[in-house]
C-alpha cells in the first residue's frame, strides 16, 4: 500500500493492478478491470520547463525517463513505438551526467510552459443570475457575487445575464446608465440569433500558427469587459438588482427561463471567444418553468418529477429538457467553455436535466438549501481562493491524451469530460465509459478533478513478453492557467508484467483494493444512468463472487476455510457499503440529490471517493485520544461521542448518557472541565474536515434517539437489528431495518465463492 500511495503523490495516479497480466486471456480472469484514477492537476513537486516537449515523429509520444538515449549518436528511442528519433539541437551537449530534466528518473511527471505564439487572453467569467428569488436570498446571492468579483484575476473579462420571466444581457461597456438587451423567456435562441440581436461580429478566422488578435472586436467588448475598467458600474448594477417584477399567484410558480438564459450565455461566448478559457456561473433558485428546458409547469398542482415518475415514464418534461441542456453542453464543449451550476433551493431545481452541462464541461455543481447557508457561501468563496503561490485553483480549456505501449489499449474514461473522437493505435475495441478515443476535452479542471481511465491488455497468450520489458502509459494534459499561460503536463507511468507461467501471486501483490473499489463504483454509477439499479447491483455481486473465487484460498464447498489475503480483505466491505449507498439506492433521495452524489463520486480522488462509499467513524471518550471504530451499530454506545464523515455531511453524534449530561449543564460547570474538553474535541476535528472540503458538507449535531440521528443510522452496518435478537443486555440499541448486515453479506459471499456448482 505504501508504494501505491507514493506513486499517487509523485504522479497523481492510482492503479487497480500495479503488476499487469501479460495476455488478454489472463486479464479477463482478473475480474476487476485494469484501470487508473488520474488527477491531472494534483499538486506534485515537479519542475516547470520553459520550452516545448520533444515528441516522437512516429507516434507523437513525449520523451520521458523510460526512453533509451544514445548520447554519442544524439538519438533517442521512443518507448511506445521503438522509433529512433534525432535529438533536437539544444540537446547536443548532453551526456550521462548532464541529462535534461525530462530524462531524469525521478521526474516521471514534468510540466512545460508553451511559448506564447498567440496573444494570451485573460479568463472570462459570465454570471447568469436567477432573479425569481425571495428578497433575503437575492440579497445574500448579490453579496456572494460581489465577494467573488473582488477575488477574480484583475485582468479577467466579466459579463452579466439575469433571468426570470425574461432574460437580460447587460451591456457593461455602456457606463452612462444600466443598459440591457431583453430576450423572451419562452422561445429558444440560436447562436446566430444571439449574434445578430446583440450586434456581434463573427470571430475572424485564425490560421493554426497565426497570432490571435491582441484584443477582441469592439462590439464584443460591450458585453464582456475587463473587470478593472467596469468595477464600479458592475457593482452598482448588481447592488440594484431587483426581484423579477412579474407577480406570482399563490397557486403558481415563478416563470423562470433557465434554458433560454443558458442558451444566450453559451451563444454569447461561442460567437465572441471560441477556444478561450471561460466559465458560465449559473445561479439557480428553482426549476425552469417556461421555454426550452422546462422541467415542470407553472402550475403548483403539477408536482416535480420523482424517482418513481422517471422509472414509470411519467415525467413528461424530463427527457425533452435533458436533450436540450445536453445540446447546450455539446456547444460549450466545442468552444472550450465551462458551465458551473449553483443550485440553492429547498425543492428540486432540475439538476437531473441539467447534469450534462457540468458533466461534459468539467464544471462545478454545488447544492444547498438557500443562498444564505454556509454550504453555498463558503463553497463559493473557496472557488476563487488563492494558494501559497497566489494562484487560483482552476484551469481552463484542457485536453487529456493517453499514449500506451503496444501491449495495451485504452477502453475509455469515466469522469467529467467529453470525447475528442481521436482514433489512434492506442484505442481499444472494448468501450468502458466514454470510449472510442484516446483524447478527451476537459473544459474546467482543478486540483481535485480526477478521471477514471480503463485499459485492456491486447497481447495474445501465444506471444510471451520478453523478460525485463516494462509496460508504459503516458498522460498528456494541456491546459490554460488563469493568467493565460498554456501548460503541458506529461506523466509517464511504467509497471512490470506478471510472470507468464504463474501470474496469480504477482497479481495479488499488486492489487490496490481501494483504487479498485472506486473504479468499480464509477462503472456501476455509469451503468446506473441507463440500467435499473437492481441489475447494477446484481452485476456488482457477480463480479465480487468471481473475484473471491479467483483469489481467495478455500476448500471447495467449505465456507469455513474461506480466506482473503490482506490486499483483498477490505474489498468486499467496500462493495457492501456501495450497494447501500445513495449512488445506487434511490430510496428517500430525490433525482436531483442522486445526480449530485453521482457527480461528486465521478469527480473526486480515491481517498474522498472511499469516504463517500464507506464513511469514517471516530469515537471520543474520557479514556484518551479519539480512535476509529467500526461503522457498525455496535459502536453506538451511550457514553461516547461519535464523529461520522460521509463526505456530504459531518455528523457529531452524542450517546444517550453524554446527551443527558449536556442537558444537565455539566458542560458549563467549571468542576467538569474534562467533560467540556471532551465535547470540544470532535467539534475541532469536524471544523478541520469542513475547512478542507469542497463543496462544504452539511454539519449536524445530534443526540442518540434524536430525529437527526437518522444520518448515522442510515450509514452504519445494521449488525444489531430488531430481528437479530442481539440487543438484549449488550447496551446496544437495535437498528430497525430489513437490510442485511455485513456479517450476513460475507456469509453468503463465502458460500457462493466456494461452491463447486
Amino acid at each position: 500500500m505504501e508504494a501505491f500511495l507514493q506513486e499517487e503523490q509523485r504522479d497523481g495516479t492510482r492503479w487497480s493492478w500495479n503488476i499487469w497480466p501479460t495476455s488478454r486471456l489472463e486479464a479477463t480472469r482478473m475480474v476487476v478491470p485494469l484501470g487508473c484514477l488520474y488527477t491531472p492537476l494534483m499538486k506534485v513537486s515537479t519542475p516547470l520547463l520553459n520550452y516545448e516537449p520533444v515528441g516522437c515523429k512516429s507516434c507523437h509520444g513525449i520523451m520521458n525517463p523510460y526512453c533509451m538515449v544514445d548520447v554519442q549518436g544524439k538519438l533517442w528511442v521512443c518507448g511506445f513505438c521503438y522509433q529512433r528519433n534525432q535529438l533536437p539541437p539544444q540537446y547536443m551537449n548532453i551526456n550521462e551526467t548532464t541529462l535534461p530534466a525530462e530524462l531524469i528518473p525521478n521526474f516521471t511527471t514534468i510540466q512545460y510552459s508553451l511559448p506564447a505564439r498567440t496573444a494570451a487572453l485573460p479568463p472570462i467569467f459570465l454570471y447568469v443570475v436567477d432573479t425569481c428569488l425571495d428578497e433575503p436570498n437575492l440579497a445574500q446571492l448579490k453579496d456572494s457575487i460581489l465577494m467573488s468579483l473582488s477575488m477574480i484575476p484583475e485582468n479577467a473579462l466579466v459579463g452579466l445575464i439575469t433571468y426570470g420571466t425574461t432574460v437580460q444581457v447587460y451591456e457593461l461597456g455602456f457606463t452612462e446608465c444600466p443598459k440591457s438587451y431583453v430576450f423572451r423567456g419562452n422561445k429558444d435562441v440560436a447562436a446566430k440569433q444571439v449574434q445578430q440581436l446583440l450586434g456581434l461580429n463573427a470571430p475572424p478566422a485564425v490560421a493554426p500558427n497565426a497570432p490571435r488578435p491582441a484584443a477582441p472586436l469592439p462590439q464584443q467588448n460591450r458585453f464582456l469587459r475587463p473587470f478593472k475598467e467596469i468595477e464600479l458600474s458592475l457593482e452598482s448594477i448588481i447592488d440594484e438588482l431587483q426581484r423579477d417584477p412579474r407577480p406570482v399567484k399563490n397557486d403558481k410558480r415563478p416563470l423562470r427561463a433557465t434554458g433560454v438564459a443558458l442558451a444566450v450565455a453559451v451563444g454569447l461566448l461561442e460567437t465572441s471567444y471560441p477556444g478561450t478559457g471561460a466559465r458560465i456561473l449559473t445561479f439557480v433558485g428553482g426549476p425552469c418553468t417556461q421555454g426550452p428546458g422546462m422541467v415542470v409547469s407553472e402550475e403548483l398542482k403539477e408536482a416535480l418529477r420523482s424517482q418513481n415518475d422517471i422509472v414509470k415514464d411519467k415525467a413528461p418534461h424530463s427527457t425533452k429538457a435533458t436533450k436540450y441542456f445536453e445540446s447546450l453542453a455539446n456547444r460549450a464543449v466545442n468552444s472550450g467553455h465551462t458551465v458551473d451550476i449553483y443550485a440553492c433551493s429547498l425543492d428540486q431545481v432540475g439538476t437531473l436535466e441539467m447534469r450534462y452541462l457540468v458533466k461534459k464541461t468539467g464544471g462545478l455543481l454545488v447544492q444547498a438549501d438557500e443562498f444564505d447557508t454556509p454550504m453555498f457561501k463558503q463553497s463559493f468563496q473557496k472557488i476563487f481562493a488563492r494558494d501559497e503561490q497566489h494562484e487560483h485553483n482552476m484551469a481552463f480549456n484542457a485536453t487529456l491524451e493517453v499514449q500506451t505501449s503496444r501491449e495495451l489499449k485504452v477502453c475509455g474514461a469515466i469522469g467529467h469530460c467529453a470525447s475528442k473522437n481521436k482514433k489512434t493505435s492506442s484505442v481499444a475495441e472494448t468501450e468502458i465509459g466514454i470510449g472510442g478515443t484516446s483524447a478527451w476535452r476537459i473544459c474546467g479542471l482543478d486540483s481535485h478533478s480526477t478521471l477514471a481511465l480503463y485499459f485492456e491488455v491486447v497481447n495474445q497468450h501465444s506471444n510471451p513478453i520478453p523478460t525485463g520489458q516494462r509496460a508504459l502509459v503516458q498522460f498528456l494534459t494541456t491546459y490554460q492557467k488563469p493568467n493565460g499561460q498554456r501548460i503541458v503536463r506529461v506523466t509517464t507511468v511504467s509497471h512490470s508484467w506478471a510472470p507468464g507461467e504463474d501470474p496469480k501471486e504477482a497479481l495479488m501483490m499488486g492489487f490496490d483494493q481501494e483504487a479498485a473499489a472506486v473504479l468499480m463504483a464509477r462503472i456501476a454509477v455509469y451503468k446506473a444512468e441507463t440500467e435499473e439499479a437492481f441489475d447494477v447491483m446484481r452485476w456488482l455481486d457477480r463480479m465480487l463472487i468471481r473475484l473471491a473465487n479467483k483469489f481467495a484460498t478455500f476448500e471447495k464447498d467449505n465456507p469455513a476455510t474461506f480466506s482473503l489475503s490482506s490486499n483483498f480483505s477490505i474489498y468486499p466491505q467496500f462493495m457492501f457499503h456501495l450497494r447501500r449507498s445513495p449512488f445506487l439506492q434511490n430510496f428517500n433521495n430525490s433525482p436531483d440529490e442522486v445526480t449530485f452524489y453521482r457527480y461528486m463520486l465521478n469527480r473526486e480522488n480515491v481517498m474522498h471517493s472511499l469516504t463517500m462509499i464507506q464513511p469514517t467513524l471516530d469515537a471520543y471518550t474520557f479514556g484518551g485520544a479519539p480512535v476509529p471504530v467500526l461503522l457498525s451499530a455496535t459502536s453506538l454506545l451511550p457514553d461516547r461521542i461519535l464523529l461520522l464523515d460521509t463526505f456530504f455531511a459531518v455528523v457529531i453524534f452524542r450517546g444517550e448518557n453524554i446527551a443527558q449530561w449536556v442537558k444537565a449543564g455539566y458542560a458549563t460547570d467549571p468542576k467538569h472541565e474534562n467533560f467540556r474538553l471532551l465535547l470540544q474535541a470532535p467539534r475541532i476535528d469536524a471544523d478541520a474536515l469542513i475547512k478542507d472540503r469542497f463543496p462544504v458538507p452539511r454539519f449536524i449535531e445530534c443526540d442518540q434517539h434524536g430525529s437527526q440521528a437518522r444520518y448515522v443510522l442510515a450509514a452504519i452496518d445494521p449488525s444489531v437489528t430488531h430481528m437479530s435478537g442481539g440487543a438484549g443486555g449488550s447496551g446496544v440499541d437495535p437498528v430497525f431495518t430489513e437490510d442485511v448486515s455485513l456479517e450476513v453479506f460475507m456469509d453468503h459471499l463465502k458460500k457462493l465463492a466456494v461452491s463447486s456448482s
